[in-house]
Order: C-alpha cells, then structure tokens, then sequence
C-alpha cells in the first residue's frame, strides 16, 4: 500500500475511533471507576473485537450485512439491547472507595470478552470495518496485502484512541472521592452511552 493511501486510510479510521461512541462511553466510565490498569482488558477486548470484525468484513460476511437488510436490522435491535444493558450496569454501579495513588484500585471492570462482543454488535464499528474494506483495499492480488495493512492502522489508531479515552476517564476518577460525586458521573455515562442507540438508528 503506498504511503499516501496509508495516511488517508489512518486518518478515516482515527475520525471512527476517537470520535464519541460506546467505546469511548466504556472506556472513560471504565477509567473512572476501576482505574487505568484494570481497565486494560476492555481495551484489548475492543481491539481483538475491531480486527474479527475487520476479517469478518474483508471475506465476506460484510457482504451479507449489505445484501440482506434484516440481518442489518437485526444487528441494530442486538446492539441497541446491550447498549442499553450496559448503560444500565453503569447507572446502577455501587459506590466503591477509589485510591487514586494505585492503578489497580477501584471497581470491577468489564471483562475482555465484553469489550470483544460489543464490537461484534456494533452497527458503528461494523460500518468502520466496511468503509475501510471498501474505501482503502486493494484489488487482485494485493488485496490480502492491504487488509493486513487496513488491520495494522486499526489496531493502531484503536489502540491509540482507547488509551486516550481511559486516561480520560482515569483523571475523573480522581474527583470520583465521595458517593454523590460517583453516581453522578455514572448517572451521566450511563445517559450517554444509552443514548449511543440514537446513533445506531441514524
């Protein structure tokens, strides 16, 4: 792939990933409430997640998501439902004592596989995966070659992005010292990221 097609396909996948959206949503109230380095499962489950998604995308399931409307449909109605699952565990966190000195204290954070199947629900990402396959992939027989490139630059800007977004998050938790303070911000995630179904309805 040649450089200038690189850095446009690195520019279009890091609008995707550092813009607002249930990733980030996670990743922040995840920072918040258990701290920087427990949280890094979530975001190596959003990676692993992107890059199935991105060979799911790049030999063919893609394909049928374009063809088949109701299998888009209901893609949405998965996605919105554990959106919404997810806002709730977060409105309804209990309060725990964080000790900003340690980056392992604070609460319990999604696990990795959590942040892998939400990718896989997530009409946003699936839609990231698609513009990237169909945008910067190059056809006959550097098409395999350009995937794998497509692959490298997600998992970059991903990686990137989601380290950004948690050590957000990681700085609120230090105000995060009394339980007011801890369910309003959680209250206001939660918020937000139920309301990340409007944006996959859009």
């Amino acid at each position: 792939m040649e450089t200038g097609l690189f850095l446009s396909l690195l520019g279009f996948l890091w609008v995707a990933a550092v813009t607002p959206g249930p990733n980030n949503m996670l990743l922040t109230t995840s920072g918040a409430n258990a701290g920087f380095l427990r949280s890094v499962p979530l975001v190596l489950g959003i990676m692993l997640g992107m890059q199935l998604m991105l060979v799911l995308v790049a030999f063919g399931v893609g394909s049928l998501i374009l063809l088949y409307p109701a299998l888009h449909l209901s893609l949405k109605i998965a996605g919105s439902v554990y959106l919404l699952w997810l806002s709730w565990k977060i409105t309804t966190a209990p309060y725990e004592v964080l000790d900003t000195d340690s980056p392992l204290s604070g609460g319990k954070p999604l696990p990795l596989w959590q942040g892998g199947l939400l990718q896989l629900i997530n009409p946003k990402a699936w839609l990231m995966s698609l513009g990237a396959v169909a945008s910067f992939s190059l056809p006959g027989a550097d098409y395999r070659i350009s995937v794998l490139a497509i692959s490298a630059a997600m998992l970059l800007v991903n990686l990137v992005a989601g380290i950004l977004w948690l050590g957000f998050g990681t700085v609120i938790g230090r105000w995060l010292n009394n339980p007011q303070a801890w369910k309003l911000f959680n209250v206001i995630m939660g918020l937000l990221t139920a309301s990340c179904v409007i944006l996959v309805w859009l």
